[in-house]
């Protein structure tokens, strides 16, 4: 387990194996994602949003938003 101290001007350094682990460097940004009430982790931010272009493909059919609600009513019905 690592650990860090916190400096008087609400600074830490990231302990080396974490930095590794993460594979961040000097520059690189990072995350806090609150997951539970006072529990939090560590999160690298090291990509640009432009390196999530084509993660979702545009569908063969386009979807009327007709459809889309209708889509939305079975899931929520299935849901109760």
């Amino acid at each position: 387990m690592s650990s860090a101290t916190l400096t008087s001007k609400g600074q830490i350094t990231i302990p080396a194996a974490v930095r590794t682990a993460l594979g961040v460097e000097m520059g690189d940004r990072v995350e806090f994602v609150e997951i539970a009430p006072g529990h939090f982790e560590l999160v690298a931010a090291t990509q640009s949003v432009k390196a999530l272009k084509g993660l979702v493909h545009k569908p063969a059919k386009p979807v009327s938003v007709a459809e889309m609600n209708a889509a939305i009513a079975r899931q929520g019905a299935k849901a109760k």
